[in-house]
C-alpha cells in the first residue's frame, strides 16, 4: 500500500454508517489546563482544548502530543469522558502505563531481538521490552516534548525533530501531527515525515478507548467488527511469526459484530501469548484512499467508534495488561481489559520481515499516514 505522498491531503470521508449529530450540550468537569502548565528540557508543556459545535471535546498535551480527555455524548445527551488517562502531567511521567493516548514513535509495536538491518547495516534499538524493541524505546515520541505550530478551536498541530540515531534509528528526522476535531465527529490525526538518509518509520497513536466511559467497567460486552480477513500469528515474545493466517474458525474473526470478550477464554495459542488479544490485523484493501478498518459499538450507552486509515494494519490490544493498580481520572482504577486500542499502523517487526509491507523510507521522501476515530450513535 502506497503511503508516502508528496502533498497535504485534505480528505472527505462518507462512510457506509449514518452520521450522528449530537445535540449541543457542553461538556463538564473537563481536566484544569493548569496541571500540565510546566517547563521540560527547556520547553513548554501545556493542555490544549478542541471542540466542534455539537460539544464534542477532546483535550490535548504537546507532551507525547497525548489525548487526555475525549467527551462524547451517549442516547440520552450525557457526556462521558472515553479515553484512560489522568489528571495531571505528572502521573503520566510516573505511571507504569507509559502509553495512555500518546503518538508512538520512531517506530509504534515491537521489532524483534531490538536490532534490524537497513542497506546492509545493522542497526541496535534499546530493548525495553524483554528481549524486543516496543513503541520507540524507553524515551519514544510519547515522552517528548512536541513543538506547537498552531492552535484552533478545532485543529493542533504539533512538530518535533529527531536527530540522527536518536533511539538508535538512522536519519535526521522532521515529523508533523495534525489533530483535528471535525463538525463531523471525527478526531483526524495526520502523520507527515521526512527523513535525510533512508530509516525506518512507523507512526501510530494509542489512546486506551472504554465507550461506556474511562474507568467505567471492562470492555468485553463491547461489539467489535473488524475489516480483516487475516491476522499475523505471534509467538510466545508477541512477535509476528510471519505467517499470514486467515482469521476465520478463530477466535481472531470479527468479521461481523462480535462481542469483544465472548471468546477471550478460548483454549487458543494466540490467547495464550497475547495474555488475550493483541494482535496484527491485515486490513482488506480497498481502491479509497482512506479504508474502513473497524467499527466498535457500546450497547448501553450506544456509543459507537468507526475507524478509517491509509495503513495496511491495524492492532487490536484488549487492554490485557491493565491490572486494577493504576488509578486514574475521577480516582478510579483502570481494571483488566478496561480498554481497547485500535493502532493503524504497519505490522509489528516489518524490518525483518520481508513479506510485509515495507517500513523503509527514503532519504527526502515524504512520508504520509492518517488515522480517524468516527465517533456516533446508534
Amino acid at each position: 500500500m502506497k503511503r508516502y505522498l508528496g502533498s497535504l491531503l485534505l480528505i472527505s470521508i462518507s462512510g457506509c454508517f449514518t452520521t450522528c449529530f449530537f445535540e449541543k450540550k457542553i461538556p463538564m468537569n473537563l481536566i484544569s489546563a493548569e496541571t500540565f502548565d510546566t517547563i521540560i528540557d527547556d520547553q513548554e508543556v501545556k493542555l490544549y482544548t478542541l471542540k466542534n459545535k455539537w460539544g464534542v471535546t477532546a483535550q490535548i498535551t504537546n507532551y507525547g502530543g497525548r489525548v487526555v480527555s475525549l467527551w462524547l455524548p451517549d442516547k440520552t445527551g450525557h457526556f462521558e469522558d472515553v479515553v484512560l488517562g489522568f489528571n495531571e502531567l505528572a502521573a503520566y511521567q510516573k505511571s507504569k502505563e507509559k502509553y495512555f493516548g500518546a503518538l508512538i514513535g520512531r517506530y509504534g509495536n515491537r521489532i524483534a531481538k531490538g536490532r534490524f538491518i537497513l542497506e546492509d547495516s545493522i542497526y541496535l534499538l534499546v530493548k525495553n521490552n524483554g528481549e524486543n524493541h516496543l513503541h520507540g524505546g524507553n524515551k519514544g515520541f510519547e515522552s517528548v516534548v512536541w513543538k506547537v505550530d498552531l492552535f484552533t478551536e478545532n485543529k493542533l498541530f504539533l512538530s518535533y525533530f529527531s536527530p540522527h540515531m536518536d533511539g538508535g534509528y538512522p536519519g535526521n528526522l522532521t515529523v508533523s501531527v495534525e489533530y483535528q476535531l471535525t463538525d463531523e465527529n471525527e478526531l483526524s490525526i495526520q502523520y507527515f515525515a521526512q527523513s535525510d538518509q533512508t530509516t525506518i518509520i512507523n507512526l501510530t497513536h494509542h489512546s486506551f478507548f472504554n465507550l461506556k466511559g474511562a474507568g467505567n467497567g471492562n470492555v468485553n460486552d463491547h461489539l467489535l467488527q473488524i475489516n480483516a480477513d487475516y491476522f499475523t500469528p505471534i509467538d510466545d515474545q508477541l512477535i509476528p511469526t510471519g505467517v499470514i493466517q486467515k482469521v476465520v474458525n478463530t477466535p481472531f474473526d470479527f468479521l461481523l459484530p462480535t462481542q469483544i470478550g465472548s471468546r477471550i477464554d478460548a483454549l487458543d495459542d494466540q490467547l495464550t501469548y497475547g495474555h488475550g488479544y493483541d494482535h496484527n490485523y491485515v486490513l482488506n484493501p480497498s481502491d479509497s484512499m482512506v479504508n474502513f478498518a473497524a467499527r466498535v459499538v457500546e450497547p448501553v450507552s450506544k456509543r459507537t467508534l468507526e475507524v478509517y486509515t491509509n495503513e495496511p494494519g491495524m492492532q487490536f490490544y484488549g487492554g490485557n495488561f491493565l491490572d486494577g493498580t493504576v488509578k486514574g481520572k475521577k480516582d478510579k482504577n483502570y481494571e483488566h481489559r478496561g480498554a481497547f486500542c485500535l493502532e493503524t499502523q504497519h505490522f509489528p517487526d516489518s524490518p525483518n520481515k520481508i513479506q510485509f509491507p515495507s517500513t523503509s523510507l527514503a532519504a527526502k521522501e515524504p512520508y504520509y499516514s492518517i488515522c480517524i476515530y468516527k465517533f456516533g450513535l446508534l
